[in-house]
């Protein structure tokens, strides 16, 4: 494929999106991109006491490569400053561009469908319960070193995730038109298998 081709995968903190959408984008040959970094390499600035909006507007490819950006400090980070209308709308055109790339691109995040790509050709909302998010999360967690309790990460889960429903700019929604896939009792393999299923369907 030659022409832009777009697929929009959206989702909650550890749900699958983004193991989905790398093998999605694999399999089809189409770049992706992980749209939470962007939110990650700004609110990781922030912690380093730049304005979140300047942060964005300065925000160069070397941000997401810079430091750890999956650490749940700058997790926390990226969700406060995601909230910031001035923040999305930085990084707005950027991601817009990518989506319509030539040779189709794998977007994943929480606004993609509904906000950044509404008219993307393929949409997927990948979710999972809070409680089987948070154990995939504290098990990632643990395998870094970390301490954490497993009733701290479930406790972070469902405050991002109340974070994200309601926030005023780009709530986590799924798209009217987006299919959805559950993954809590699913396997890696089964999930990427449904979501290539849903895309070779639309194509």
């Amino acid at each position: 494929m030659k022409g832009p081709y777009t697929i929009a995968i959206d989702g909650p903190a550890a749900a699958g999106k983004g193991t989905v959408s790398r093998a999605v984008a694999a399999h089809f040959g189409f770049a992706h991109l992980d749209t939470g970094l962007l939110y990650r390499a700004v609110g990781a600035r922030m912690l380093l006491g730049q304005d979140p909006a300047t942060a964005a507007r300065e925000l160069a490819a070397a941000d997401l490569e810079a430091g750890d950006l999956r650490g749940p400090e700058v997790a926390d980070a990226a969700s406060r400053v995601a909230v910031v209308p001035e923040v999305r709308a930085a990084l707005l055109d950027f991601q817009r561009s990518f989506a319509r790339r030539a040779g189709g691109a794998v977007l994943d995040g929480r606004d993609i469908g509904t906000v950044i790509c509404p008219n993307a050709e393929v949409k997927l909302f990948v979710t999972a319960s809070a409680p089987v998010r948070a154990a995939r999360r504290h098990a990632e967690l643990v395998a870094a070193g970390s301490a954490i309790s497993p009733e701290q990460v479930l406790a972070d889960v469902r405050e991002r995730d109340a974070r994200d429903s309601s926030r005023t700019a780009s709530p986590l929604v799924p798209a009217e038109d987006a299919v959805t896939i559950d993954t809590s009792d699913m396997s890696i393999d089964a999930a990427v298998d449904a979501a290539l299923a849903v895309v070779t369907e639309r194509r």
